[in-house]
């Protein structure tokens, strides 16, 4: 392996971890077949604490395991036979917006509950993340799970260097690769629009599965390649060029919205490019601002109704919390 990264060690309830939102800026919707994706964990957190309860609950909700899929799924992959808990979920990560609030949350609560069962390394905490994120959805790639789980900037599929681990499916196996943080701003806007990634993806893969459909897989591949090295040399202006021909490629598969085009066109002055984030049809948008020109940016989304987040990107993946 590339790089160590340390594993979630073994503690008694209660207990409480955390794992970091995630943007894509590269490859959404072509990974779940295969090509690469450029991904960086976001300064914004979900922090889950398991204590000992008299019911298994979720925010006090004792139905929240026939509600909620994703804390279904979690429990009979990660606690199953387990004794009853209380789970209290605290998010900065809004929901359906693209930016990993499923996949924060799945990491945080799955690295608690494998604390709790004597704990867990990096490397099956991505696997068991990606599974049950997949139970939930019935559809999807590694590329989030594995992001909020190792932090930093991470290359799924592509990259230079040894991986960090490799997560499989039935179908799939990804490789998981570091790339170098180039140290940048970058601005997203949450449109306000909800979406379904397990629709917006089935859709997805109709498109690619129609006439034209491998041509339009293969510009994503080239596109996603290209954008990790740019990346990793720290060359802004391709990086700009391939995030707006990867837009070009997300409105080709409809997964565009009006609300996401108008918040593209209005930040286009502050902006050197920008993109749909994550599955579309609504949620968020990223941008890489002008350099000097981020406030300005936050303000151009802000005043097209979205609701904007200046972000870095963190090297703190999933973790636990101590007292």
């Amino acid at each position: 392996m590339s790089e160590e990264l340390p594993s979630i060690p073994g503690r008694g309830l209660p207990v409480s971890a955390r794992a970091p939102g995630k943007c894509i800026v590269f490859g959404e919707h072509a990974v779940v077949h295969g090509a690469p994706e450029l991904v960086f964990a976001v300064d914004l957190m979900t922090q889950v604490f398991v204590t000992a309860g008299s019911a298994t609950r979720l925010n006090a909700d004792s139905e929240a395991s026939l509600r909620n899929a994703y804390f279904r799924s979690a429990l009979d992959l990660a606690w199953k036979d387990g004794p009853t808990v209380e789970v209290r979920a605290v998010s900065r990560i809004p929901k359906a917006a693209g930016l990993g609030s499923s996949a924060a949350f799945v990491a945080g609560l799955v690295a608690a509950l494998s604390s709790v069962t004597g704990g867990i390394d990096r490397p099956t905490l991505a696997q068991r993340s990606f599974e049950v994120e997949r139970g939930a959805q019935g559809v999807g790639s590694p590329g989030d799970t594995s992001t909020v789980v190792a932090g930093g900037f991470v290359a799924i599929n592509g990259g230079p260097g040894e991986p960090l681990w490799s997560v499989r499916s039935p179908e799939h196996r990804w490789e998981v690769r570091r790339v170098s943080d180039p140290g940048w701003v970058w601005v997203i806007a949450y449109s306000g629009v909800p979406r379904s990634t397990a629709d917006a993806v089935r859709a997805v893969g109709a498109r690619l599965a129609a006439p034209g459909g491998p041509e339009i897989l293969e510009e994503f591949r080239r596109v996603a390649t290209e954008g990790i090295e740019a990346v990793g040399r720290g060359d802004r202006s391709t990086v700009a060029e391939l995030l707006r021909r990867n837009q070009e490629l997300l409105r080709e598969v409809g997964v565009s919205h009006p609300r996401l085009e108008a918040l593209i066109e209005a930040g286009a002055p502050a902006a050197e490019a920008s993109k749909i984030t994550g599955a579309g049809a609504g949620g968020s948008v990223v941008a890489l601002p002008v350099p000097g020109k981020e406030t300005e940016l936050v303000r151009r989304f802000a005043r097209a109704g979205a609701l904007p987040f200046v972000v870095r990107p963190t090297s703190h993946g999933a973790s636990l919390v101590d007292d």
